[in-house]
């Protein structure tokens, strides 16, 4: 049988989606009721890292752990892949050892020729095109709090990168309408607008974009990889702030999300984040128990 691969949300359909949000559910009552539950025992995963992480490792190798499975941290310093051995062989040969592979980089074409040569399935945990996993997360925190996203109105602000190209996956899927409240020229990927144009608008006036807002959903200006690019991007997303104001313009029981780490006093106010519409801690635990949910549906099949 084929490995099923996870690099975008579109390697799901809408109703396998759907049940992975339920069980990722199921699996933090389960542990939080300290239930013993290793479906994965002897499961190797090897967790590729060419970026730098915190809760993607965590979650990762915590919920190998839970699962009574081991995660291997490797990072570009640690394998050959670091010192320039083709993608496709690094492929074959830790695939013929682990049973899945996380891979956190830059460039969305290595995890698709790594998962074209792997022989067991590949995980996309973060490339600058897509973040797949955090949208896992932020669905279920969504649904914990608020039931069904359906229908509801998204609205992201900042720029059109990785996180928000996933959330034009995500609102085809489940099927609500988004959003994206960006400065002129930081518009997320053209064709896939094109492709979703019936779910998904741009705004270049946040004020107008939050209007009505079920979610508020915001990431750093300048990604990993960007630095260089900080002052300038800072002085282009003046107004692009999520603070008081801007939530005010939302529904009442509006929630706010960021995927952290946050940069306090940039793209959202400090108080903001800490008030109680802000969910900002649950969807990050929440990273432990959507991809338990996935691990269990990529090799429990």
């Amino acid at each position: 049988m084929s490995p099923r691969h996870f690099l975008t949300l579109k390697d799901l359909t809408s109703d396998e989606l759907k049940q992975l949000l339920r069980r990722a559910s199921e699996l933090k009552k389960i542990h939080r009721e300290g239930t013993l539950f290793q479906p994965l025992k002897g499961r190797v995963l090897a967790m590729i890292f060419e970026k730098s992480s915190t809760r993607t490792r965590v979650s990762f190798e915590a919920g190998m752990a839970q699962f009574g499975g081991h995660a291997l941290f490797l990072s570009s310093r640690d394998t050959q892949l670091g010192r320039g051995e083709p993608v496709e062989d690094s492929a074959r040969v830790i695939s013929s050892m682990v049973d899945a592979v996380m891979i956190r980089t830059f460039d969305h074409e290595t995890v698709e020729t790594f998962a074209k040569y792997s022989s067991v399935p590949v995980i996309n945990a973060l490339t600058d095109d897509y973040h797949p996993c955090q949208l896992l997360a932020d669905m279920q925190t969504y649904q914990e709090h608020r039931g069904s996203i359906e229908g509801k109105k998204v609205v992201w602000v900042g720029d059109g990168n990785n996180m928000c190209h996933s959330y034009i996956n995500a609102a085809a899927l489940l099927n609500f309408q988004l959003v994206v409240a960006c400065p002129a020229g930081y518009e997320p990927n053209a064709e896939l607008l094109a492709e979703h144009s019936d779910r998904v608008t741009v705004l270049h006036d946040a004020q107008e974009a939050a209007q009505n807002a079920d979610l508020i959903v915001t990431d750093v200006f300048a990604s990993m990889g960007q630095e260089d690019e900080q002052d300038q991007r800072v002085k282009d997303f003046d107004g692009f702030q999520v603070n008081a104001n801007l939530m005010a313009q939302a529904n009442q029981d509006a929630l706010f999300m960021h995927c952290l780490p946050a940069h306090r006093g940039e793209e959202v106010s400090a108080d903001v984040m800490d008030r109680s519409d802000s969910v900002v801690w649950d969807e990050a635990e929440n990273r432990l128990h959507a991809q338990k949910a996935l691990l269990e549906f990529l090799l429990c099949r």
